[in-house]
């Protein structure tokens, strides 16, 4: 049977190791907390971020400032507030208070993922962040990132519409191939090579032609007749402007001469003061734009006048009768046709009829 003493040892020895046993408890524990950036003793900042979807992030999950951890995911909540529709994930993060400085009102949150299938963190960034030091539960705006199955997904109708046209572009490619289309005959049909060829030949005799200076194109490289002409002609404008522009002729004096001008001048500032006289009422042209009486007067005689040419387009009066009575017109000839054989009688026996008596008494 053991000893008292025995007994007090062995306890002692139980405690001991209790004792050492859970300093190691406790180191190791914070040194978990600390790696994870929570330190037991270091002061805890709560902040809340609401997404659109989880994208697998879970309790317990890191959360990194520029890639730094400073924090874990606390919770994964979905709220079923309305004004939370479209962000009905809340992510509660505790935050390692001795990152406090380095978190602002303007930070923003996203869940991005360690490599391609790896777990999902919150990713904080404040590189642009210039506003006001977070407090205890406040709320970071999240920038939606999209994950490997978002792009999965929008590109699925990509993908398809791709293998619409690629089907579509192998029907085109078998119809060239066949010598279908204007591409294929393109391809495999030698009539166009031969036009082209045929082309190419007429245009080298064409060129040989042009060299030789042979046609109007030919003469018009190759003769220096044309280069004379123009040059003539072009000393000649030269000579023209030249005289334009020392005042001879009637273009030079009408450019150079004042006295032209002056006259120019002098009859608009006429005509001027006339329509002026003419707006006031003056003189026999203001009269007539301006005086109801004389337009009366003008007004009925225009319509007498016209009366008159009525009764005479009628046949109306003398003046009538003579336009429109064509007995007038038959006695008139009948007259000249009478003159006419009288004269032609006279000049064949002029002594028959101009002889002269003379009569003494």
């Amino acid at each position: 049977m053991p000893s008292q003493s025995e007994i007090k040892w062995s306890q002692l020895k139980v405690g001991v190791l209790v004792l050492v046993s859970l300093t190691l408890l406790i180191t190791l524990l914070f040194l978990i907390t600390s790696s994870q950036g929570l330190g037991i003793f270091s002061s805890k900042l709560t902040l809340y971020s609401y997404f659109e979807n989880a994208a697998g992030l879970k309790e317990g999950g890191v959360v990194n400032l520029q890639g730094v951890t400073i924090g874990v995911v606390k919770q994964v909540n979905v709220v079923n507030d309305p004004a939370r529709k479209l962000t009905p994930i809340q992510v509660v993060m505790r935050i390692d208070g001795k990152f406090h400085r380095d978190l602002h009102t303007d930070t923003k949150a996203a869940l991005s993922t360690v490599g391609v299938l790896g777990d999902t963190v919150v990713d904080l960034n404040s590189q642009t962040a210039n506003g006001p030091l977070v407090q205890d539960n406040d709320e970071l705006k999240t920038l939606e990132t999209p994950n490997l199955q978002d792009v999965v997904k929008s590109s699925q109708g990509t993908i398809e519409s791709l293998n619409v046209i690629l089907a579509k572009m192998d029907r085109i490619v078998d119809k060239i191939a066949s010598g279908q289309g204007s591409v294929g005959g393109l391809i495999y049909d030698d009539t166009l090579y031969k036009r082209a060829n045929e082309t190419i030949a007429e245009l080298k005799t064409l060129e040989v032609n042009l060299n030789s200076g042979k046609g109007s194109m030919g003469k018009l490289l190759h003769d220096d007749t044309i280069y004379n002409n123009l040059n003539q002609t072009t000393a000649r404008l030269n000579q023209m402007i030249d005289d334009l522009q020392a005042g001879k002729g009637s273009a030079g004096k009408l450019l150079k001469d004042d006295q032209f001008y002056n006259n120019l001048n002098s009859t608009l500032q006429h005509a001027n003061n006339l329509l002026a006289e003419a707006d006031q009422g003056k003189g026999a042209l203001g009269m007539m734009v301006k005086d109801q009486a004389f337009a009366g007067k003008l007004n009925d005689t225009v319509t007498r006048l016209d009366s008159i040419l009525t009764g005479i387009d009628k046949g109306e009066g003398s003046a009538g009768l003579l336009v429109k009575d064509p007995s007038l017109y038959h006695n008139l000839d009948k007259l000249a046709v009478d003159s006419q054989s009288l004269v032609n009688t006279i000049r064949s026996d002029p002594k028959k009829y101009l002889t002269i008596h003379f009569k003494i008494f």
